[in-house]
């Protein structure tokens, strides 16, 4: 089994895969995601949604920005229709530490 996390404010799943097995998931790079979102605002948004950030850096949280990753619902039923991986398990964030 391997976890394949949602990022900040999404949701993620438990897979019935050999966790050496990865699905790329990034979007945009972590400079591109820095640039494009306000760590102190996004943090503010996802308390609004019920998720909790703690974090030394605003940057570090920018560049895990929900928009900067593919959608996971949409990797994970690519990755089940390719014979790659089976999801076992829906996982919702409450809180995330980004260190």
């Amino acid at each position: 089994m391997t976890q394949v996390t949602g990022h900040f404010g999404r949701q993620g799943y438990t897979w019935g895969v050999d966790a050496r097995r990865d699905c790329g998931r990034g979007l945009l790079s972590r400079t591109q995601a820095s640039k494009q979102w306000q760590g102190r605002k996004l943090i503010d948004e996802l308390r609004e949604r019920g998720v909790l950030i703690r974090t030394r850096s605003y940057r570090g949280v920018a560049e895990e920005a929900p928009g900067a990753y593919k959608d996971v619902n949409v990797v994970a039923k690519v990755a089940e229709q390719a014979g790659l991986a089976r999801r076992v398990a829906r996982l919702v964030p409450l809180i995330c530490v980004k260190g």
